[in-house]
């Protein structure tokens, strides 16, 4: 069954009303028909979601597509573990990318971060666009993996607001290409043994631009008590490096 996010304004006793371009695309680009099956999740403002639905189309009009609820999906599909991404801002290509691998895999936030080496510079009048459109390529994904999150794509942030928040988390780990000792398996192996198993994880990941994090950039990170690691001996792209780092994240603890 093919996946739908919507306000849970839309959803009135037994029906839900799908509006805006997915009429368009349940209508015309998938070409369901009346009494075919959909799968409906409902998110308040911030994204979170209410429930998940499967139901049932029985109606079409030229602005909403009406379905009747025939059943409330028991078991979600999220991870038991929050994963933000904080992504030194790459070429647009690999940002693109980048939302779309991650959110496939399960991360809750994506809060794009302009770093020193960042070769992409994003002004304040640009910044409100690109995080729409990013946020549309998120909800895409959402839908394909059926996810029953979209991922909140944040405003631009600078390293100094991640320091500051660095204590939200039990743990943020940064990816250093000039880290030799520590992996990124050891610091998650040490996160297993100290933590209680019922807890659900929140974990921050940093991953530089093209050019990597500043000595500086990595020293404030480091000051406010970030865990640099290796994610091995190859260097891998900024577009390949947090596929890896959640991989692994939700092979150790995922349920």
């Amino acid at each position: 069954m093919y996946k739908f996010f919507v306000p849970n304004t839309q959803i009135k006793e037994n029906e839900i009303y799908i509006t805006g371009t997915d009429v368009n695309h349940i209508s015309n680009v998938l070409r369901l028909k009346l009494n075919d099956k959909i799968l409906i999740s409902s998110k308040d403002e911030n994204q979170e979601i209410e429930r998940t639905y499967v139901s049932q189309i029985i109606k079409f009009s030229k602005d909403s597509v009406v379905c009747k609820i025939i059943d409330i999906v028991a078991k979600s599909v999220e991870s038991n573990i929050n994963i933000d991404l904080f992504q030194g801002l790459p070429k647009a290509d690999k940002m693109e990318y980048i939302i779309q691998k991650t959110t496939e895999l399960g991360v809750k936030k994506i809060i794009p971060v302009n770093m020193s080496r960042c070769v992409v510079k994003i002004d304040n009048k640009s910044g409100g666009k690109k995080i729409t459109r990013w946020q549309k390529i998120a909800e895409v994904a959402a839908k394909q993996s059926k996810r029953d999150v979209i991922p909140k794509i944040e405003n631009i942030l600078k390293i100094e607001d991640i320091c500051k928040n660095i204590d939200k988390y039990d743990i943020i780990l940064l990816a250093y290409e000039n880290e030799s000792n520590i992996t990124l398996k050891d610091e998650l192996l040490t996160l297993k043994k100290n933590i209680n198993s019922d807890k659900k994880l929140n974990i921050g990941i940093v991953i530089g631009p093209e050019g990597g994090l500043s000595d500086i950039e990595v020293d404030k990170l480091i000051k406010a008590n970030a865990k640099r690691v290796s994610l091995g001996k190859r260097i891998l792209r900024t577009e390949t490096a947090p596929i890896v780092m959640i991989s692994d994240i939700i092979y150790e603890f995922e349920l």
